[in-house]
Protein backbone atom coordinates (compact mmCIF):
# COMPACT_ATOMS: atom_id res chain seq x y z
CA UNK A 1 0.00 0.00 0.00
CA UNK A 2 1.45 3.37 -1.05
CA UNK A 3 2.28 6.15 1.36
CA UNK A 4 0.57 9.54 1.21
CA UNK A 5 3.53 11.87 1.46
CA UNK A 6 5.09 15.26 0.84
CA UNK A 7 8.62 16.08 -0.23
CA UNK A 8 9.97 19.37 1.10
CA UNK A 9 13.46 20.49 0.17
CA UNK A 10 15.28 23.78 -0.39
CA UNK A 11 16.35 22.47 -3.80
CA UNK A 12 13.25 22.25 -6.00
CA UNK A 13 14.85 20.03 -8.64
CA UNK A 14 15.85 17.47 -6.01
CA UNK A 15 12.40 17.56 -4.46
CA UNK A 16 10.68 17.06 -7.80
CA UNK A 17 13.05 14.28 -8.87
CA UNK A 18 12.49 12.39 -5.61
CA UNK A 19 8.74 12.91 -5.84
CA UNK A 20 8.67 11.56 -9.39
CA UNK A 21 10.67 8.48 -8.42
CA UNK A 22 8.34 7.74 -5.51
CA UNK A 23 5.23 8.18 -7.66
CA UNK A 24 6.59 5.56 -10.03
CA UNK A 25 6.84 3.20 -7.04
CA UNK A 26 3.15 3.60 -6.23
CA UNK A 27 3.19 6.33 -3.60
CA UNK A 28 0.83 9.30 -3.56
CA UNK A 29 2.82 12.53 -3.48
CA UNK A 30 0.66 15.44 -2.33
CA UNK A 31 3.30 18.05 -3.08
CA UNK A 32 6.94 18.46 -3.95
CA UNK A 33 8.07 21.89 -2.93
CA UNK A 34 11.07 23.97 -2.01
CA UNK A 35 9.91 26.47 0.56
CA UNK A 36 12.16 27.86 3.24
CA UNK A 37 10.20 29.54 6.00
CA UNK A 38 6.88 28.10 4.83
CA UNK A 39 7.78 24.41 5.04
CA UNK A 40 5.85 23.74 8.24
CA UNK A 41 2.77 25.66 7.05
CA UNK A 42 2.63 23.60 3.87
CA UNK A 43 2.86 20.28 5.69
CA UNK A 44 0.35 21.28 8.37
CA UNK A 45 -2.17 22.32 5.72
CA UNK A 46 -1.85 19.10 3.68
CA UNK A 47 -1.44 16.63 6.58
CA UNK A 48 0.36 13.78 4.78
CA UNK A 49 1.19 10.47 6.43
CA UNK A 50 4.90 11.08 5.92
CA UNK A 51 6.92 14.21 5.21
CA UNK A 52 10.37 13.90 3.67
CA UNK A 53 12.11 17.05 4.88
CA UNK A 54 15.41 17.93 3.26
CA UNK A 55 18.07 20.00 5.00
CA UNK A 56 21.52 21.01 3.80
CA UNK A 57 22.76 22.12 7.23
CA UNK A 58 21.57 19.87 10.07
CA UNK A 59 24.02 21.51 12.48
CA UNK A 60 22.65 25.00 11.88
CA UNK A 61 20.62 26.47 14.76
CA UNK A 62 16.91 26.17 14.03
CA UNK A 63 17.38 23.59 11.28
CA UNK A 64 14.69 21.38 12.78
CA UNK A 65 12.26 24.07 13.90
CA UNK A 66 9.83 23.00 11.11
CA UNK A 67 9.81 19.49 12.59
CA UNK A 68 8.86 20.86 16.00
CA UNK A 69 6.00 22.85 14.48
CA UNK A 70 4.72 19.95 12.39
CA UNK A 71 4.70 17.53 15.31
CA UNK A 72 2.99 20.10 17.52
CA UNK A 73 0.13 20.78 15.12
CA UNK A 74 0.00 17.45 13.24
CA UNK A 75 1.41 14.83 15.61
CA UNK A 76 0.17 12.04 13.33
CA UNK A 77 2.57 13.15 10.54
CA UNK A 78 5.82 11.19 10.53
CA UNK A 79 8.82 13.30 9.50
CA UNK A 80 11.87 11.73 7.90
CA UNK A 81 14.84 14.08 7.53
CA UNK A 82 16.96 13.88 4.39
CA UNK A 83 20.38 15.42 4.91
CA UNK A 84 24.15 15.05 4.75
CA UNK A 85 25.99 12.85 7.19
CA UNK A 86 25.83 14.97 10.35
CA UNK A 87 27.61 14.70 13.63
CA UNK A 88 25.95 12.40 16.18
CA UNK A 89 24.51 15.55 17.73
CA UNK A 90 22.88 16.39 14.39
CA UNK A 91 21.04 13.09 14.33
CA UNK A 92 20.10 13.49 17.98
CA UNK A 93 18.79 17.01 17.31
CA UNK A 94 16.54 15.71 14.53
CA UNK A 95 15.00 13.07 16.78
CA UNK A 96 14.74 15.49 19.70
CA UNK A 97 12.68 17.78 17.47
CA UNK A 98 10.29 14.90 16.78
CA UNK A 99 11.60 13.33 13.57
CA UNK A 100 10.89 9.65 13.00
CA UNK A 101 13.93 9.05 10.83
CA UNK A 102 17.13 10.39 9.32
CA UNK A 103 18.29 9.32 5.87
CA UNK A 104 21.32 10.45 3.90
CA UNK A 105 20.34 12.72 1.03
CA UNK A 106 22.35 10.54 -1.36
CA UNK A 107 20.57 7.36 -0.25
CA UNK A 108 19.18 5.10 -2.98
CA UNK A 109 15.45 5.33 -3.57
CA UNK A 110 14.99 1.90 -1.98
CA UNK A 111 16.51 3.16 1.25
CA UNK A 112 14.30 6.24 1.29
CA UNK A 113 11.25 4.08 0.69
CA UNK A 114 12.14 1.73 3.54
CA UNK A 115 12.53 4.70 5.89
CA UNK A 116 9.12 6.02 4.84
CA UNK A 117 7.41 2.71 5.49
CA UNK A 118 9.05 2.30 8.90
CA UNK A 119 8.18 5.85 9.89
CA UNK A 120 4.52 5.36 8.91
CA UNK A 121 4.48 2.22 11.02
CA UNK A 122 5.66 4.20 14.03
CA UNK A 123 9.23 2.89 13.98
CA UNK A 124 12.48 4.81 14.04
CA UNK A 125 14.17 4.90 10.66
CA UNK A 126 17.95 5.29 10.64
CA UNK A 127 20.19 3.20 8.42
CA UNK A 128 22.72 0.97 10.18
CA UNK A 129 25.51 2.60 8.15
CA UNK A 130 24.54 6.05 9.39
CA UNK A 131 24.41 4.87 12.99
CA UNK A 132 27.79 3.20 12.58
CA UNK A 133 29.32 6.43 11.27
CA UNK A 134 27.81 8.36 14.16
CA UNK A 135 29.18 5.93 16.73
CA UNK A 136 32.58 5.98 15.02
CA UNK A 137 32.71 9.74 15.45
CA UNK A 138 31.71 9.45 19.09
CA UNK A 139 34.34 6.81 19.76
CA UNK A 140 37.06 8.44 17.65
CA UNK A 141 36.36 12.18 17.47
CA UNK A 142 38.34 14.17 14.95
CA UNK A 143 41.20 16.07 16.51
CA UNK A 144 40.61 19.79 16.75
CA UNK A 145 43.16 21.93 14.91
CA UNK A 146 45.87 23.31 17.17
CA UNK A 147 45.29 26.99 17.84
CA UNK A 148 48.93 27.87 18.35
CA UNK A 149 48.32 31.54 19.07
CA UNK A 150 45.84 30.82 21.88
CA UNK A 151 48.09 28.10 23.29
CA UNK A 152 51.14 30.36 23.40
CA UNK A 153 49.15 33.24 24.88
CA UNK A 154 48.21 31.04 27.84
CA UNK A 155 51.93 30.58 28.62
CA UNK A 156 52.56 34.30 29.12
CA UNK A 157 51.59 36.57 31.98
CA UNK A 158 49.93 39.89 31.06
CA UNK A 159 53.21 41.65 31.80
CA UNK A 160 55.12 39.29 29.52
CA UNK A 161 52.55 39.89 26.78
CA UNK A 162 53.27 43.61 27.02
CA UNK A 163 56.99 42.92 26.79
CA UNK A 164 56.39 40.81 23.68
CA UNK A 165 54.34 43.62 22.13
CA UNK A 166 57.19 46.02 22.68
CA UNK A 167 59.73 43.52 21.31
CA UNK A 168 57.54 43.14 18.22
CA UNK A 169 57.53 46.94 17.89
CA UNK A 170 61.34 46.85 17.78
CA UNK A 171 61.98 48.37 21.22
CA UNK A 172 65.33 47.60 22.79
CA UNK A 173 65.85 46.92 26.51
CA UNK A 174 66.25 50.61 27.35
CA UNK A 175 62.99 51.59 25.65
CA UNK A 176 61.11 48.66 27.19
CA UNK A 177 62.34 49.66 30.64
CA UNK A 178 61.41 53.29 30.13
CA UNK A 179 58.02 52.52 28.66
CA UNK A 180 57.09 50.16 31.50
CA UNK A 181 58.72 52.19 34.31
CA UNK A 182 60.97 49.31 35.32
CA UNK A 183 64.73 48.85 35.65
CA UNK A 184 66.66 47.72 32.55
CA UNK A 185 67.74 44.57 34.40
CA UNK A 186 64.09 43.72 35.07
CA UNK A 187 63.24 44.36 31.41
CA UNK A 188 66.01 41.97 30.35
CA UNK A 189 64.65 39.33 32.74
CA UNK A 190 61.15 39.67 31.27
CA UNK A 191 62.51 39.38 27.74
CA UNK A 192 64.44 36.24 28.62
CA UNK A 193 61.34 34.70 30.18
CA UNK A 194 59.34 35.43 27.03
CA UNK A 195 62.00 33.88 24.80
CA UNK A 196 62.18 30.82 27.04
CA UNK A 197 58.41 30.30 27.14
CA UNK A 198 58.05 30.72 23.39
CA UNK A 199 61.06 28.42 22.86
CA UNK A 200 62.84 30.83 20.53
CA UNK A 201 66.43 32.01 20.55
CA UNK A 202 66.13 35.69 19.72
CA UNK A 203 63.85 38.72 19.84
CA UNK A 204 63.48 38.56 16.06
CA UNK A 205 62.23 34.98 16.25
CA UNK A 206 59.81 35.95 19.02
CA UNK A 207 58.39 38.80 16.95
CA UNK A 208 58.06 36.54 13.88
CA UNK A 209 56.30 33.84 15.90
CA UNK A 210 53.87 36.36 17.39
CA UNK A 211 53.03 37.69 13.93
CA UNK A 212 52.60 34.22 12.38
CA UNK A 213 50.27 32.91 15.08
CA UNK A 214 48.24 36.09 15.61
CA UNK A 215 49.23 36.03 19.28
CA UNK A 216 49.31 39.81 19.66
CA UNK A 217 45.93 40.29 17.98
CA UNK A 218 44.43 37.83 20.45
CA UNK A 219 45.96 39.79 23.29
CA UNK A 220 44.42 43.01 22.01
CA UNK A 221 47.73 44.37 20.81
CA UNK A 222 49.03 44.71 17.33
CA UNK A 223 51.08 47.85 17.65
CA UNK A 224 51.13 51.23 19.30
CA UNK A 225 53.24 51.85 22.40
CA UNK A 226 51.34 54.65 24.04
CA UNK A 227 48.42 52.63 25.43
CA UNK A 228 50.47 49.82 26.91
CA UNK A 229 51.94 51.37 30.02
CA UNK A 230 51.14 49.24 33.07
CA UNK A 231 51.61 49.55 36.78
CA UNK A 232 54.81 47.97 38.18
CA UNK A 233 54.45 44.29 38.92
CA UNK A 234 55.34 42.66 42.22
CA UNK A 235 58.67 41.48 40.83
CA UNK A 236 59.65 44.89 39.47
CA UNK A 237 61.90 47.16 41.54
CA UNK A 238 60.61 50.67 42.08
CA UNK A 239 62.63 53.01 39.87
CA UNK A 240 64.65 55.70 41.61
CA UNK A 241 62.97 59.04 42.02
Amino acid sequence: MGVRLMVVDDHRLLAEALASALKLRGHRVLAAAAPSAGAADLVVSRAPEVCLLGTAAPAQPGAFDPVVRIKKERPQVSVVVLGPVPSPRGIAAAFAAGASGYVRNDERIEGVERAMMKARAGESAVSPQLLQQAFEELLHPAAQPDDEGARLLELLTPREVEVLMRVADGEDTRLIAAGMDIAPSTARTHVQRVLMKLEVGSRLEAAALAARTGLLERAGGGGGRAARKTEPGPDDPVPPQ
